[in-house]
């Protein structure tokens, strides 16, 4: 009989001890998701520098030199196009 009691004494310590953690948790959980302020997510903002203004000089093209120049002569494609069948194989003639 006195063993059964001492052992029911140690089965209200172990679940004394198990009750103390999940209160923990339940307060650790409540704590961190409910109760603690949440922090607000700022992106960090990039400062250009401002930008140089774009001067474009027309003057070039009115200059003499580039009035001389002369145009490329067309490109003429070849009147006959490629084989029947692109995929076979060539062959060595047979003489």
């Amino acid at each position: 009989m006195v063993i059964e009691v001492l052992e029911e004494k140690k089965r209200q310590k172990f679940l004394a001890v198990v009750f103390i953690i999940v209160l923990c948790l339940i307060f650790l959980v409540l704590f961190l998701g409910i109760f603690k302020k949440r922090r607000i997510f700022v992106p960090q903002v990039a400062i250009l520098p401002e930008q140089k203004k774009i001067e474009i000089n027309f003057n070039v093209l009115k200059d003499p030199a580039l009035k001389e120049l002369t145009p490329f002569e067309e490109v003429s494609l070849p009147k006959e196009k490629g084989r029947e069948n692109p995929f076979l194989p060539y062959l060595p003639k047979s003489e």
